[in-house]
């Protein structure tokens, strides 16, 4: 028989019962996550693949998702860690010279459900008012779901909390990075003359940073999220990243924070840390971090630099954030939110030990903080002067 193109294929499920139903498109299938949404214009794929993302579906604002296809050149990971996407329209044939396969192929072959025909303005009104919900999305071609099992998933979904996710994304082993940031018309380059070593712990990092460090003229030595403080001082780093990644920054501090303290304690290296690595630098000199409501992921967030006065838009991806209040003496809040005053930043008073919340590497986003990551450089140079 033909199959009824009236039928949704695609279910969502909330864990408060609602549902919405749509068309699904990508891999065939169940899942449950985190619910958030996502406001930024362009880098639909750069975001499936940030490991920030991992446990959670997006859901995104912006309707023209799928239009420019998607190629291996704007991989943030070798696979999509976030669970599934919620669009509002389906996933056009691609329209892009840079277009290597349709969106809708490439979620299929990576194993991730999207979902297309759902008014993502209530939905993402939902999530703003009742903050993240757990979910579960379900696409079947045939369009049979056992609606009371889907929000009995949804119900069980743990949550974020007390989450450790860096763990599960970090790499397996130490390697090293050279490729720099792509540039017209040669693409990505090389490092081949570097100027400084930097060891960057990997609790999820996205491709564009390590790139972004390399294009300073950095040696770059990756480490997993578990390394020790002795593994890390064996490479002779002249500074110490910390990157982004996904889940609680509590439960990743159980083992991290204890590493950054020491690193801290026995050296004077420089530190530079984004978004999780961030809120570990944070909670290392002794302030605490909490969930948000529906935390902040779009690339279009105004940033203000306390200490200079200048407002930044910035791209952003979190749900948990850096209490300001719990910041001790020494410390200094250095950015903050204009949306809603939450921390963007933070450094030590007597030393060059700094990090942001947002993501000065973009991608996708603007690229009004790239010169943070020449701010580590120059740390590091007077440093070794």
């Amino acid at each position: 028989m033909p199959q009824d193109s009236t039928r949704p294929t695609a279910c969502l499920a909330l864990a408060d019962g609602t549902l919405f139903f749509g068309r699904g498109f990508g891999a065939a299938g169940q899942t449950t996550a985190e619910l958030c949404f996502n406001t930024a214009m362009t880098g639909y794929q750069e975001i499936m693949t940030d490991p920030s993302y991992a446990g959670q579906i997006v859901t995104f604002t912006f309707p023209h998702v799928g239009n420019v296809g998607v190629n291996a050149e704007d991989d943030e990971a070798q696979d999509p860690l976030a669970e599934g996407m919620i669009v509002k329209w389906d996933p056009t044939e691609p329209s892009n010279w840079r277009a290597a396969e349709p969106l809708s192929d490439w979620l299929a072959r990576r194993g991730r459900i999207g979902m297309g025909g759902v008014d993502t303005r209530r939905l993402t009104r939902a999530i703003r008012q009742q903050g993240a919900p757990h979910v579960a999305l379900a696409h079947d071609p045939e369009g049979k779901f056992d609606i009371d099992a889907l929000v009995r998933a949804a119900r069980s979904f743990r949550g974020m909390v007390g989450l450790d996710l860096a763990g599960r994304v970090t790499c397996a082993q130490s390697y090293r990075w050279s490729e720099t940031r792509w540039a017209w018309p040669d693409g990505f380059g090389t490092q081949t003359a570097p100027t400084h070593r930097v060891v960057a712990l990997d609790y999820g990092a996205k491709r564009n940073i390590l790139r972004c460090l390399a294009s300073t003229g950095a040696d770059v030595t990756v480490m997993p999220a578990s390394a020790t403080a002795d593994d890390v001082l064996a490479q002779s780093p002249d500074g110490i990243f910390l990157s982004n990644g996904p889940g609680d920054p509590a439960a990743t501090g159980d083992y991290a924070v204890p590493m950054i303290r020491e690193i801290l304690e026995r050296t004077d290296l420089p530190v530079f840390g984004i978004c999780l690595g961030h809120q570990m630098l944070a909670r290392a000199l002794g302030a605490t971090t909490i969930k948000m409501n529906h935390g902040h992921h779009g690339a279009n967030h105004p940033v203000k630099d306390l200490e200079t006065g200048k407002v930044e838009i910035t791209s952003m991806n979190h749900g948990f954030t850096v209490d300001s209040q719990t910041l001790p003496q020494g410390v200094i809040e250095t950015h903050v939110s204009l949306f809603d005053g939450s921390n963007c930043g933070i450094r030590m008073s007597d030393r060059p030990v700094f990090s942001v919340q947002y993501h000065p590497e973009a991608s996708p986003g603007p690229q009004d903080s790239a010169y943070l990551f020449d701010r580590f450089a120059a740390a590091m140079a007077a440093r070794a002067r």
